[in-house]
């Protein structure tokens, strides 16, 4: 297994957690676990980057004139603490689709750009796009380990079909990717249709399913409107809670072996 590890966080449906995960759990695996940590934005939207207290909007260098090649990681990124660092992305990032579309090994080039990075993390985690585009591809293209946050509700059974067969098909570029496993997002035990799509997501991924899960609670929600991680915002709430053990099952997964070829 590579020493650092890249895990694309990634689901083509919107709202579903993606940056609140990439978000504290770079949090916790830098500063509780002392890993390094690069948390990459890959979402036009910005919202990792205004989450970490970044301002999309007047930063200099984003992802996109890394992956335009006209700076390096090392020239675009910002730390945010001892151990994390991110490289941000604003609504340049759109442009993407466009500006790379006739440029050849277009779906190679977030790989290129991490490799000269490789040895200074333990971690990289991808904060993906909302959709199956070009990003998407360069960020699976990239990792080794594919994480999929899904909210509990019935259209999360429809949409994972999707995604593994986009992984399917990325493989035939990456053989190395793997899916890492499925983290359940906004539960609510007390709610019937949470409980019976847990339950049915359990019955087909088994073991793929992280048995933590991230439940529905309003810090998660307020922490990144004061650009803090939950951990800062309110250590004793239920958000907090979970993502702790959530990251600390991350660990014990990522440190043993990937979890499913799909």
């Amino acid at each position: 297994m590579p020493n650092c590890k890249t895990i694309a966080i990634c689901n083509q449906k919107g709202g579903v957690g993606k940056t609140t995960t990439a978000h504290n759990l770079g949090v916790q695996l830098a500063r509780n676990a002392e890993k390094r940590v690069l948390l990459l934005d890959l979402d036009a939207q910005g919202n990792l980057s205004d989450a970490c207290g970044l301002d999309p909007q007047t930063l200099e260098r984003t992802v996109f004139d890394v992956l335009a090649g006209n700076a390096s990681i090392a020239e675009a990124k910002s730390t945010l603490e001892a151990g994390l660092d991110i490289l941000p992305a604003n609504i340049r990032l759109a442009e993407a689709e466009l500006a790379f579309a006739g440029r050849m090994g277009r779906e190679n080039l977030l790989k290129k750009a991490l490799s000269s990075v490789s040895g200074e993390y333990d971690y990289v985690l991808i904060d993906c796009p909302p959709s199956l585009g070009l990003l998407t591809v360069n960020a699976l293209n990239a990792a080794n380990g594919l994480l999929i946050p899904v909210q509990v509700e019935y259209y999360a059974l429809a949409g994972l079909a999707l995604i593994r067969q986009t992984a399917e098909l990325v493989r035939d570029l990456n053989p190395d990717l793997a899916i890492l496993g499925l983290v359940l997002t906004f539960f609510d035990a007390r709610k019937t249709l949470n409980k019976d799509v847990a339950a049915a997501l359990a019955d087909e991924w088994g073991d793929t399913l992280f048995s933590t899960r991230i439940r529905d609670n309003v810090s998660l929600a307020e922490a990144p409107s004061n650009g803090q991680d939950v951990f800062s915002y309110k250590r004793g709430s239920y958000g907090a809670k979970d993502y702790a053990a959530f990251a600390a099952e991350f660990l014990k997964r990522t440190e043993g072996c990937y979890g499913t070829r799909g």
